[in-house]
């Protein structure tokens, strides 16, 4: 799966207000789409497939029925997922740790 910045941008702008409020506690005007759970599962999912890609290409690769072309684009395209995931899983415990550090 290759990530592209408008489609991630699309999906951000479908999802990215579902299930916001406003201070009246009524759901905020635009708000549709599926929730951030749902939204994180699906890229949770896509990431294990892209994972799982690489893997039967580097398999393919080492006994030579694959193209190596097609094992270079699917190594790429895990090793950009796996990026990714790592970036994404240290900002939400940055976040984490900045919230813990709030005083009550």
């Amino acid at each position: 799966m290759v990530v592209n910045i408008a489609d991630a941008l699309s999906a951000y702008k479908s999802t990215g207000t579902a299930g916001l409020t406003n201070a009246g506690g009524g759901a905020v005007a635009g708000s549709g789409g599926g929730s951030f759970a749902d939204t994180l599962k699906g890229f949770a999912s896509d990431a294990i497939g892209s994972l799982q890609e690489g893997e039967k290409a580097a398999t393919a690769g080492a006994t030579g029925k694959a193209d190596l072309a097609n094992i270079v684009t699917a190594i790429g395209k895990a090793e950009l997922m796996l990026q990714t995931v790592v970036t994404i899983r240290d900002k939400v415990i940055a976040a984490y740790q900045d919230i813990s550090k709030t005083p009550i």
